[in-house]
């Protein structure tokens, strides 16, 4: 099955061979779509742009076509790049909006600002409700505010609260909508703002600040350290949507060899699994220790296409078992024994764990930071030495713990525990959170935490205090509590 054998290289990011098996499945939109692009994911861009053209003559009015276009103009230099927007925009409505911002990004490239504005003023009143409306209105406030001008930065979000509440800038938008509400004293609509994230974008970094906007007792940048928190930890496994009773009940008894070789049998649809069937996947992977491939499975529910799907998804989607599966808990012994000794919240430390490695303790980056808390050789050697604790391996789960939580401990001492100088030293190193910082000069950590210079530093920051907030809410029975209460208002 060419399929599953393209499928299986692309898993590996072996995509030149990925396409190569492409070529020889069958010949379907979707399958000359990825063909073509693991070519340019494997830069081979000459041989990608051919791929792309063929595939547009095949299959000129698939929907896959549109995005052949889309790669086809980012192949391309801007002078270029017009034609292929244009025939996203008359022929593809779903992905007009996307092209209409790309062109007019290029126009702009072009030294063309009357027909670029042009397409923006197109872009936000034909379009109003997409996502590349809500991406071009934040940059318009993001600019606006960097001017100093907090009351046209506020107005330039309120049509993405309105016409775009669900889409992933809004969780940005409404909370920065809350913040300069507040710096211009209209109260009113700066909690409005704040509720409006934490109602449609619960999961987020943006709900957690909202929440600590809102007075909540959630902890916040300075305090998170020292939180002392009651924790429960779930005890009973939740039932699996899918699968015989003999499969339902050795997973509910823990006899997860036994379950998962029984699974490998009743899963037949791997290539194509329904709904509920990649959830249940995803919970034997997390049971068996997988779990990276676990919580992949299970955050990639939510890419469903159709509408049964997407329905399907919204159903497990309310349940607990789905967040926590998003959010587990291993090794949670050594990590609260661990946190205690090094007086640091522990909900942190397991944050900063997802983030970092998904809890797979084998994992190697390209940097050669290695296991659950992806300790560099030479600072782990470091730590070691400062506890007198030299016998470790790396690759083993209590001594990586114990070296990582140390060294967290330690960031958070060094910027006088304030966690988001403390996490971003953590990922970009101490010399450049201090070049960062300006002195003594005070500064607005939600800013701060936005400007960071390094992108990956940025998201960073967001998911590992993203991913505590989700703790929080999941497993504090107050935190919790406050939610039901919030929501049984809303």
């Amino acid at each position: 099955d060419w399929e599953a054998i393209a499928l299986a290289y692309w898993k590996d990011r072996k995509y030149a061979q990925a396409s190569a098996a492409y070529a020889n499945a069958k010949p379907t939109p979707k399958h000359t779509y990825l063909g073509a692009r693991g070519l340019q994911y494997a830069q081979k861009p000459k041989a990608a742009k051919v791929a792309y053209k063929k595939m547009v003559e095949e299959f000129p009015n698939a929907k896959e076509t549109a995005l052949a276009y889309l790669q086809l103009a980012a192949l391309e230099p801007p002078i270029d790049k017009i034609p292929y927007f244009d025939q996203v925009i008359d022929r593809f409505p779903d992905r007009a909006a996307e092209a209409l911002l790309a062109k007019a990004k290029t126009l702009e490239q072009l030294n063309s600002p009357n027909a670029a504005e042009q397409a923006y003023q197109l872009l936000i009143h034909k379009y109003s409700n997409s996502e590349a409306a809500a991406d071009y209105r934040w940059q318009m406030a993001k600019e606006a505010a960097q001017n100093g001008d907090i009351l046209t930065a506020w107005h330039n979000v309120q049509p993405i609260l309105k016409d775009n509440p669900h889409s992933l800038i809004a969780r940005r938008a409404g909370f920065w909508s809350g913040k300069w509400a507040t710096q211009l004293g209209r109260k009113q609509e700066a909690e409005a703002a704040f509720k409006q994230v934490i109602t449609n974008h619960i999961q987020s970094y943006y709900a957690w600040r909202s929440a600590v906007q809102l007075g909540w007792d959630v902890g916040d940048f300075s305090t998170l350290r020292q939180s002392s928190l009651t924790v429960n930890w779930p005890t009973v496994r939740p039932e699996l949507p899918v699968g015989s009773a003999a499969l339902k009940e050795l997973y509910q008894l823990g006899q997860d060899q036994d379950a998962w070789s029984l699974w490998q049998g009743e899963f037949q649809t791997r290539l194509k699994p329904t709904v509920p069937q990649q959830f249940t996947d995803g919970l034997f992977r997390l049971a068996m220790g997988e779990y990276l491939k676990g919580i992949s499975l299970v955050e990639t529910l939510e890419d469903r296409e159709t509408s049964q799907e997407q329905e399907q998804y919204q159903k497990i989607r309310k349940k607990p078992a789905y967040w926590q599966a998003l959010y587990p808990f291993p090794y949670i012994e050594v990590i609260e024994t661990e946190s205690k000794q090094r007086n640091i919240n522990p909900l942190l430390v397991i944050s900063l764990m997802r983030q970092e490695s998904r809890f797979e303790p084998n994992i190697t980056s390209v940097a050669g930071a290695m296991g659950l808390m992806q300790m560099l050789p030479s600072t782990a050697a470091w730590v070691g030495k400062s506890i007198n604790f030299n016998d470790y391996k790396l690759a083993e789960p209590n001594d990586n713990i114990k070296l990582g939580t140390w060294f967290l401990a330690h960031s958070h001492r060094v910027y006088e525990d304030n966690s988001a100088f403390a996490i971003a030293s953590y990922n970009a190193g101490q010399g450049n959170v201090g070049k960062w910082l300006k002195g003594n000069e005070p500064i607005d950590l939600d800013e701060f935490v936005e400007t960071i210079p390094f992108s990956e530093t940025r998201n960073y920051v967001k998911q590992v205090l993203g991913n505590y907030w989700n703790y929080l809410r999941l497993y504090n029975p107050e935190v919790g509590q406050e939610l039901v209460d919030f929501f049984a208002q809303e």
